[in-house]
């Protein structure tokens, strides 16, 4: 009953929240200035460790879509920053607070600041909607509902060690790694809302898409993966682009 009483109380005391642009209910245990101070923690320690990429031309190129995609959001309390790291990784990602970093091997790949642009949105909109607090948040609350349950089903001590570890693994697949997934989605279309706010040309995120496709490599089945498929991207950001083509947001 206790642990009954936390819970509700935890729940109540919860920072109910929308995404912007998708209007998306999310539930937000972590406070704001919190986040942030953790993302401009981790900011530091890559920018000391990391090889950060000395080419001026390059630098300036991304700072000046970052700037454009940050400029259409309208969000005006992140200090924006915009990195390349040299790496031959084809990933790209942003810490709470607005901390964006590309690696060269993601550039690699990229024909023209179009595709930057997409990616560039995608990793805002990360951002934006807070996802990685929202995250930490469903993390918190899923180590109380295992608590909950573990008590309700009276696991025997011997046995709690064993309980956890599967309660673990049922949580990850049946819902944290679905939840990743509904995160990313969900900043591929806030994503490309930027992008065509900003004057870029959202249908070269489906031709950036179909290059990482044709990478190819090894990749875990879509259900046990804390990202969408490439082809399942390719065919909702299909789709959400005659989306706003409908609804005049976008002419093109």
């Amino acid at each position: 009953m206790r642990w009954l009483l936390c819970a509700v109380v935890v729940l109540m005391m919860a920072g109910c929240a929308k995404a912007p642009i998708t209007g998306r209910s999310q539930l937000l245990l972590i406070d704001y200035a919190a986040e942030t101070a953790m993302g401009l923690s981790e900011s530091e320690k890559i920018k000391q460790n990391a090889k950060l990429s000395s080419d001026v031309r390059l630098n300036a190129r991304i700072r000046q879509i970052g700037a454009r995609i940050a400029e259409a959001s309208g969000e005006k309390k992140f200090a924006w920053e915009f990195h390349v790291i040299e790496e031959d990784v084809a990933n790209a990602f942003c810490l709470p607070g607005g901390k964006v970093f590309f690696y060269t091997g993601i550039l690699k790949i990229m024909d023209n600041d179009d595709q930057i642009a997409a990616v560039m949105g995608h990793e805002v909109a990360h951002a934006l909607a807070r996802h990685g607090g929202e995250r930490m948040s469903m993390q918190m609350l899923g180590n109380v509902g295992g608590e909950l349950l573990g008590a309700a089903l009276e696991v025997p001590a011997q046995y709690h060690g064993l309980y956890t570890q599967a309660y673990g693994m049922a949580s990850q697949v049946g819902v944290m790694l679905p939840f990743s997934r509904k995160h990313e989605s969900e900043a591929d279309q806030i994503g490309i809302y930027l992008m065509v706010k900003a004057g870029y040309n959202p249908h070269e995120a489906i031709t950036f898409w179909k290059n990482m496709q044709r990478l190819g490599g090894k990749k875990p089945p879509e259900f046990l993966s804390t990202h969408p498929s490439d082809a399942t991207r390719i065919k909702e950001i299909e789709a959400y682009i005659k989306t706003l083509q409908k609804n005049g947001v976008y002419k093109g």
